[in-house]
């Protein structure tokens, strides 16, 4: 009958060496930044993004869930305000180097649950990199509305459709809706109501 090699003491890491393993915080592939804007009392004249915040910059897991449970909830936003989650350096405006040339796809939602349901899949599958295309991803931005709300997410070439589709596939099937559409920022500069370049 084979007898089984003793443990040596020097195999098991000490309890307090668990302790600091179990600590450490779960860095997140890239740094990402949490902006608002309160557009509700605009100022008469005022440039658009004139509201636009900064709020945090954060790259572990930890970071993120405290920031969301704490603050990044669309529950917690007034009529005409919007959160956005973007990669870091990167500004939630058609203007900034990243976003010019690009688009977005959009879903909207009569209810307030669905808003922050879809936000949630949304904030998770970004800083989880659950997209293929996730070099080509910007951000995106939850705006709550009186009529109804609006998620939006941000990416980089409108004019690839390949990509572009590929990415709107993905998303639907992560907030699982029954249709969504993209428009390119250029048309949306010229036009308030930009039409839809592609839909899945």
């Amino acid at each position: 009958m084979a007898t089984e090699a003793p443990i040596e003491a020097t195999e098991v890491p000490p309890a307090s060496a668990m302790e600091t393993v179990a600590k450490q915080p779960h860095k997140l592939e890239r740094r990402w930044t949490f902006w608002f804007d309160n557009q509700s009392k605009p100022k008469q004249g005022a440039a658009w993004g004139i509201s636009l915040r900064k709020a945090y910059t954060f790259e572990t897991v930890e970071e993120f869930w405290s920031l969301y449970d704490q603050i990044f909830k669309p529950s917690k936003l007034t009529v005409n305000a919007d959160f956005h989650l973007f990669k870091a350096g990167i500004e939630p405006k058609w203007e900034d180097p990243e976003c010019t040339s690009g688009g977005k796809w959009t879903v909207t939602s009569s209810r307030k649950a669905n808003l922050e349901t879809m936000w949630l899949e949304t904030l998770m599958s970004l800083v989880g990199e659950q997209f293929d295309e996730s070099e080509e991803i910007c951000g995106v931005v939850a705006s709550v509305r009186r009529s109804q709300d609006k998620l939006s997410l941000w990416a980089k070439t409108a004019s690839n459709e390949a990509i572009q589709m590929s990415i709107g596939r993905k998303w639907k099937e992560i907030i699982d809706a029954e249709k969504i559409s993209y428009s390119f920022h250029d048309d949306s500069k010229r036009e308030r109501s930009a039409k839809s370049r592609y839909t899945v």
